[in-house]
């Protein structure tokens, strides 16, 4: 069986609902869908899309980070808006930090996230070269 190493991001949600940030099995890192949580614990970017997935994306930089990953080894995204037509704020920050990347990528909108003020939402896989 293929060793798990588990990221927390200290979210107050992880306990409660039984999940990590991310978790690394092998060469692939799973991150969990992210929101704009800033250093301070308070939401980044009220009512900004765009400020909200650049957090995002650093949230999920940092998580990688920890696995032994960057950016740079993300082959799939998921980005979740509740609002679709805010979608080419999400792609601007999307596209900012994985132009040169390109995953595979899929942005869909949903009726709500965790909390109503958070407006975008991020997962990720990376595969980490050997």
């Amino acid at each position: 069986m293929t060793e798990r190493q588990r990221i927390s991001s200290g979210s107050p949600y992880e306990p409660i609902v039984g999940f990590s940030r991310a978790v690394r099995a092998g060469d692939t890192v799973y991150v969990s869908g992210t929101v704009a949580w800033g250093d301070d614990g308070k939401l980044v970017g009220a009512g900004d899309v765009y400020a909200q997935a650049k957090q995002t994306i650093r949230n999920i930089e940092q998580a990688l980070a920890q696995a032994g990953a960057s950016l740079k080894d993300v082959v799939r995204t998921r980005v979740y808006l509740t609002d679709i037509s805010r979608l080419p704020e999400a792609a601007r920050a999307h596209g900012e930090a994985f132009g040169e990347i390109r995953p595979a990528s899929s942005m869909v909108e949903v009726s709500a996230l965790a909390e109503p003020e958070m407006l975008v939402e991020i997962e990720a896989i990376a595969v980490v070269d050997a």
